[in-house]
């Protein structure tokens, strides 16, 4: 600037001054709030976790040492603030340190870890004669943001108590020239494509702030005046949480539908036999650097009424880790009362669902969709299981009732058809005197070969009548032996019958023998 432009006294800038340099500190070194739910982190953890815990950064600082710098000790508060600015930087920063007049000098570039050193290489006052060439010291900046080296955050901090006033023959004499509009601002866009480059004017004198220069050239150029200098800290803090959450972005990219599979990793076939099995069902992350969370985990056996136990409601996975969890199946196979006794084989569907998210997703959104498929594959787990069926008595029960109805039926057709015989049965001719020929009757059935000829057989015939039960003689007898002579006549007890000109006498065993007291 020229001796001659007249400044305004701004005393008042002082103190906002102080406070930039406070606010760059706190914002260049962060204190990483603790989360209250460790499953819940903030985005600054997720950062942390991720190794973006402190982004380096490049600064290319424009300081004007123009005369009108010494008025109202501008030059020394810009120290001042610079002190506290280069203090909160830290080792892996860049920082370039220009002064520019008439020329454009190159005070510092390097890494800031040593700001006491790279204050001591500003001059002791500014120019006692020269001009302002901010497009120059413009042109510089991006000379230095255009290195091979370049950091992915820039900040360009414009610090001038003048408008652009070049010396003659400059390169850039007029804002509204194409080697200023074209040139430089065709630079900056270029950068601007790779790098999250931010443009900060910062007035030292009332009116005077170069913001709009600064802003033709990149385009996101912030003007910080006094009533809103405090709002440099969150400025810069979202310039370098926006690159950061394009970091994070292309790290997570490859974990960007991955999701998390489920197994069956217990027997090939559960043993059922005593009613219950033990297994292990396993969730494994695909993912290479995003945690996992299941949530809402119920577990069932399709087909069959077995339960599974021991699963709990909800797990968060590490990325690439797998978690094994054991599991208990109860259950018996339903045979049924009449089932035989047997071991049983089938397959079961094991039946594992779930939401799947990530405990990041909450502080990285909006900005950042994790897009992580929310159902678990696969679904449904095929498992051998066996198990022992029915009941022991059953197949001894259907032989054997079978038999017992049979030996029943069988009782009660003897008693009725073939009741046990007793008593006498007197065989004479029925016409005639003959001593009578007695055949006791014993077992079921008599065959008969009496004396007088003939042959023949006796059986008996339960009848039940209102005066009480009876056995009669079915008696078949055949003169010659013979079928076509034979006769067959029904003979009750104490009753006499022919057949076959043969008389037949039954002479039961009294059912109270006499001399037997009844």
């Amino acid at each position: 600037m020229n001796p001659t432009r007249t400044a305004r006294p701004t005393a008042a800038l002082l103190l906002p001054f102080l406070l930039l340099a406070i606010l760059l500190s706190a914002l260049l070194r962060p204190a990483v709030a603790h989360a209250a739910d460790p499953n819940r982190p903030t985005r600054a953890e997720v950062y942390q976790a991720l190794g973006l815990e402190h982004q380096p950064a490049d600064y290319v600082v424009l300081v004007d040492t123009s005369p009108s710098m010494t008025q109202q000790g501008r030059y020394g508060t810009v120290r001042q603030t610079l002190q506290t600015f280069l203090s909160g930087l830290t080792g892996a920063d860049h920082v370039a340190l220009y002064t520019f007049d008439t020329t454009v000098v190159a005070r510092y570039i390097g890494a800031a870890t040593d700001p006491a050193g790279i204050l001591s290489r500003l001059p002791a006052a500014p120019s006692a004669n020269g001009d302002t060439d901010i497009g120059a010291a413009l042109d510089a900046a991006l000379g230095e943001l255009e290195r091979s080296d370049a950091l992915p955050i820039a900040s360009v901090v414009l610090m001038t108590d003048g408008e652009n006033a070049p010396a003659a023959g400059s390169a850039y004499p007029v804002a509204t020239t194409s080697s200023w509009t074209a040139a430089l601002h065709t630079r900056a866009a270029k950068l601007a494509g790779h790098t999250d480059l931010v443009g900060y004017a910062l007035p030292l004198a009332t009116g005077a702030t170069g913001a709009e220069l600064l802003r033709q050239v990149v385009t996101d150029t912030r003007e910080l005046v006094p009533g809103s200098i405090q709002d440099l800290g969150s400025y810069l803090q979202r310039a370098g949480d926006d690159t950061r959450l394009r970091q994070a972005r292309a790290m997570l990219a490859p974990d960007l539908g991955q999701g998390v599979t489920v197994s069956w990793s217990g027997p090939e076939t559960l043993d059922l036999g005593k009613g219950e099995a033990t297994g292990t069902i396993s969730f494994t992350s695909h993912a290479t650097r995003l945690p996992l969370s299941v949530d809402g985990i119920a577990v069932s056996v399709a087909g069959h009424p077995f339960e599974v136990s021991g699963l709990p409601s909800s797990l968060i996975l590490s990325p690439r880790s797998t978690q094994d969890i054991p599991v208990r199946i109860t259950g018996r196979f339903d045979g049924g009362l009449l089932t035989p006794q047997h071991v049983e084989h089938a397959s079961a569907t094991v039946k594992v669902t779930g939401t799947v998210g990530s405990p990041w997703q909450p502080a990285l959104a909006p900005d950042l969709q994790l897009d992580v498929p929310p159902a678990l594959r696969p679904a449904e787990l095929p498992v051998g299981v066996s198990g022992q069926v029915g009941s022991a008595a059953t197949l001894p029960l259907m032989i054997g009732l079978p038999l017992l109805v049979l030996l029943v039926l069988a009782l009660a057709w003897l008693r009725v058809y073939r009741p046990a015989l007793n008593g006498v049965l007197l065989i004479e001719p029925a016409f005639g005197e003959q001593i009578p020929e007695h055949v006791p009757l014993t077992g079921r059935r008599v065959q008969l070969r009496p004396a007088l000829g003939g042959a023949g057989r006796v059986r008996g015939r339960r009848r039940v009548s209102e005066r009480g039960a009876r056995i009669d003689l079915r008696i078949r007898y055949s003169p010659d032996g013979s079928q076509a002579r034979a006769s067959s006549v029904t003979c009750a007890p104490g009753s006499r019958v022919v057949a076959a000109g043969t008389a037949f006498v039954y002479q039961p065993v009294p059912a109270d023998p006499p001399g037997r007291p009844s």
